[in-house]
């Protein structure tokens, strides 16, 4: 079938209006010989945005290419159909469903319930905009055998996308292998047909109940109650134009903290994300207004939630920084949250992913608790055996596995206000207790060297050329060992990624991003104090580049 074939048999089953009238457009340009509109139209149409173990995620628009009522609709009627299969004889499956602040987040949530619903299952649609956690959390909640969480996290502003949780036995953590593969089998099905306004709908979908929030928010002010230490804490907070607030402040105010001083152009879900390129607290320039409002309040510390509130950063004031400001990596506050998991635990594990701080195995050791790495993203860390905390590198953290099996934004940011005003209580502040971590277990550090790309291919070819040609040293430091992982390795399914050891103990990792048209390079060290290992990293970075200037060349 042409391109142009393929785009008007898509338009024909099409029920959004804004697409229909922008692939129109596109077709006609195209049919007129127009060599952008060839082009445009050859990019929606040359593939399929794959599902896979985190859903789907793309950019809006009309075409396979990209995330529209089209492609929502075949991912929930193949989704149901995957369910029915799954379902004992008899029995009813529920599936709830929810949503939050971006574009088109909350049409694909309704077509969704309404083609669970259409599909025979019973369909529980959250009630307004919210959070992931809690979508995450009802699943467990309603003893539901599925969820879906439209969302596309922390992407750039045009991006949407689609996340699948199962129940049961998997306890409401995201989906995995070979879960993902048989559902991408049934959408495949549904899409080959051709035909999304034949399949069956209904409105006779639930609207959940408020008691389902009111529960994750009991269940998350037992995190850490406030301690007499969180009187006057004077602080700052921005949901980065996403849905967090409004949950966050009722747990607040069941677990007795202050109200922050909020980011006010940023608090409120906006899809437009008016003050932000991308919504991601990692990316420069993405917490510029809130160290802003934090230097005006002559704040302690600042948290912020990504737009779907599923991840957290902390940052803290330090004269050495520039605008008087730092934000914290994601591994220094996974550090600090595991430290404080470690010290309440009875027993059981700690875990992160393969990429974030090796810190945690030796706070784990400290403690007498399990350790284990997995390979990248909460469907993994969520299931490792007999797990207490969780976390990875990219700001996220599985603080209370008893109610989300899932990275959780909110939670973790009661937890570290716990810790913060536990240390208030001392006489000290966060930075102290960074400082206390250090001298107890060393001085580890990370950083991260990351490069975006148009053409996901060359990603492939950077991969394959450092495999071929396997560096000696990196930033002056001897290679020791590599590990391919694409072979598996620790008891892990094989991944795209490779591991080097250097003489001096730190580590290198390379791997394409899951989520994102990018690659990434991790780098870990721990040094005799934070400056030496702060010394340690930036070369490291410094090596790394030149590292990918030279596999891309």
């Amino acid at each position: 079938m042409s391109t142009v074939a393929a785009a008007r048999a898509w338009l024909a089953q099409d029920p959004d209006p804004v697409t229909r009238a922008e692939l129109a457009e596109v077709i006609d340009q195209a049919e007129s010989g127009d060599a952008a509109a060839i082009a445009d139209l050859d990019d929606r149409f040359d593939g399929r945005l794959a599902f896979g173990t985190a859903g789907l995620r793309g950019r809006l628009g009309a075409g396979s290419n990209r995330m529209n009522r089209v492609l929502v609709g075949q991912a929930a009627a193949g989704f149901a159909a995957y369910l029915r299969e799954k379902a004992a004889s008899g029995s009813v499956p529920t599936v709830v469903i929810g949503y939050d602040g971006r574009r088109n987040s909350d049409v694909f949530a309704r077509d969704s319930a309404e083609l669970f619903a259409g599909a025979g299952l019973r369909a529980v649609l959250l009630p307004r905009l919210l959070p992931t956690p809690v979508l995450a959390f009802a699943v467990r909640h309603l003893g539901a055998a599925a969820g879906v969480m439209v969302t596309a996290s922390h992407n750039p502003p045009d991006d949407n996308g689609y996340k699948v949780y199962l129940g049961g036995a998997d306890e409401g953590s995201q989906i995995v292998s070979p879960a993902d593969g048989e559902i991408a089998a049934h959408i495949q099905r549904v899409a080959d047909a051709g035909d999304l306004g034949a399949l069956p709908r209904s409105e006779a979908y639930e609207i959940a109940d408020e008691s389902v929030i009111e529960a994750y928010i009991a269940a998350t002010a037992t995190v850490a109650p406030a301690p007499a230490g969180a009187a006057g804490m004077n602080w700052v907070y921005t949901a980065m134009h996403g849905v967090g607030y409004e949950t966050l402040v009722r747990i607040l105010e069941t677990a007795g903290y202050p109200l922050p001083v909020v980011v006010e152009a940023q608090i409120e879900p906006d899809g437009r994300f008016p003050t932000v390129a991308f919504p991601n607290p990692e990316e420069p320039g993405a917490m510029d207004l809130a160290f802003e409002t934090a230097r005006a309040a002559g704040a302690e510390f600042l948290l912020a939630n990504d737009p779907d509130a599923d991840r957290l950063a902390v940052a803290v004031p330090d004269p050495a920084a520039d605008g008087g400001w730092r934000r914290l990596t994601g591994n220094d506050v996974g550090l600090l949250l595991g430290w404080r998991a470690a010290e309440r635990a009875s027993g059981g594990s700690l875990a992160c992913s393969l990429v974030s701080s090796p810190g945690l195995q030796t706070v784990a050791e400290h403690y007498g608790l399990d350790f284990h790495a997995t390979l990248t993203g909460f469907k993994w860390i969520s299931r490792a055996p007999g797990l207490v905390y969780g976390f990875e590198e990219a700001l996220g953290y599985l603080v209370n596995p008893g109610t989300v099996r899932d990275k959780d934004g909110i939670s973790a940011a009661i937890a570290m206000l716990g810790m913060i005003a536990e240390a208030r209580e001392q006489g000290e502040t966060l930075a102290d207790v960074i400082a206390r971590f250090h001298d107890t277990f060393g001085a580890f550090a990370s950083g991260q060297v990351s490069i975006r790309l148009d053409d996901v291919a060359v990603i492939g070819t950077i991969m394959a050329t450092l495999r071929a040609q396997a560096p000696a040293s990196i930033g002056g430091v001897a290679v020791e060992r590599i590990e391919d992982l694409l072979d598996g390795a620790d008891g892990t399914p094989p991944s795209d990624v490779l591991r080097l050891w250097l003489t001096d103990g730190s580590r290198v990792i390379v791997r394409p991003s899951g989520t994102e048209p990018k690659l990434k390079v991790y780098l870990d060290v721990r040094g005799d104090t934070p400056a030496d290992a702060a010394a340690r990293v930036a070369a490291l970075d410094v090596g790394a580049r030149a590292l990918l200037a030279s596999a891309q060349a």
